[in-house]
């Protein structure tokens, strides 16, 4: 426990996610809102999903490799989004590329707009079914957001910035996160879409206890 007063101590929720996975998707649309509501603040974690997939052997996702798993994700995917009032578009090639975009978002990870840039990013590939890999679809949505888009791709594509994804991904691993969204309060995780108001909630209550949940 940390030894601040009550008044100054902080929680806050480990949000890892990946542009790529669906379940993602549901969560990121929803996350920002959810926690304002319950004064919780959110860590942004974008990493690489893949490399995660390929140290149990896999090279794609397990929703393509198990065939009866893929068909219940996606209709379990168009029942969820009706509940949620989400727009949603099964894409058509799945899982999508996303490491430009997650480099970007670990740019923007503490700047106030990450949170519509992701949502804007999931809506082109799992509304939209476009490809989200590219130059010219982030910059149309930095755009959107009012940036200049070259600047921030080149600090996204920086050498530090590559790096520094890649570290994040390695530490992904090392906490023992298997699937995204996974999210982390203190040492305490919470894996996947349905568990997102359970940790939320879990914040909350430490908050409420005056705990301070670390980085």
């Amino acid at each position: 426990m940390s030894d601040l007063p009550a008044s100054s101590r902080t929680t806050a929720v480990d949000f890892w996610f990946d542009f790529g996975s669906n379940y993602s998707y549901l969560s990121v649309m929803r996350i920002e809102h959810k926690a304002r509501r319950l004064g919780v603040t959110i860590r942004w974690r974008p990493f690489l999903l893949g490399p995660i997939f390929r140290s149990f052997g896999w090279e794609t996702s397990p929703f393509v490799l198990q065939q009866a798993k893929g068909q219940y994700v996606w209709a379990d995917m168009s029942r969820e989004c009706r509940k949620y009032g989400l727009a949603w578009s099964r894409p058509s090639t799945f899982p999508r590329a996303a490491v430009l975009p997650l480099r970007v978002a670990l740019v923007g990870a503490e700047a106030a707009w990450i949170g519509e840039y992701c949502r804007r990013i999931m809506r082109l590939n799992f509304v939209e079914d476009r490809d989200i890999d590219s130059a010219d679809a982030v910059s149309e949505v930095l755009t959107q957001l009012g940036f200049q888009a070259r600047d921030i791709i080149e600090a996204a594509l920086s050498d530090a910035n590559k790096l520094k994804l890649r570290d994040q991904t390695e530490a992904a691993r090392a906490m023992g996160i298997f699937g995204a969204p996974t999210f982390f309060v203190g040492e305490e995780m919470f894996w996947g879409n349905d568990r997102l108001n359970d940790a939320l909630t879990r914040c909350r209550e430490l908050s409420a206890l005056g705990v301070m949940t670390e980085s």
